[in-house]
């Protein structure tokens, strides 16, 4: 098993940048594939970005392509989400997921462990 625990959110201006990040604590921290996601208000859960357990694999939604870097450093049990050139339409809740697989990353039932969620704001 892990736990995740997120820190970093908070409200920034359009353009600006926020540098999410995820705690991991148990073992095989390494092994898990990493995900994000983001949930707004009456929306969905939403996948955001994900990274292979290996490290060598990324994948991003086509609206943050170019904006948002996913990293990990497994020695640290730690996951990033770099986010820059912020738009209002990125406000929301934002969760960091870990999978067993992560075969179908971009589904958040793929995902067997989350985080808490941070707030992420954007104003325009």
């Amino acid at each position: 098993q892990v736990q995740l625990a997120e820190s970093g959110g908070g409200l920034v201006q359009a353009g600006g940048s926020l540098r999410l990040s995820c705690a991991g604590s148990g073992s095989s921290f390494s092994t898990y594939t990493i995900g994000w996601f983001r949930q707004a208000p009456g929306e969905e859960r939403q996948f955001v970005a994900a990274i292979w357990f290996s490290g060598g694999s990324t994948y991003y939604l086509d609206s943050v392509k170019g904006r948002f870097t996913i990293s990990k450093d497994d020695s640290k049990k730690m996951a990033y989400l770099q986010m820059d050139n912020l738009t209002p339409e990125d406000t929301a809740v934002y969760y960091c997921a870990a999978a067993e697989t992560g075969a179908y990353y971009y589904l958040a039932r793929e995902y067997a462990y989350w985080g808490q969620g941070t707030q992420v704001t954007v104003s325009a």
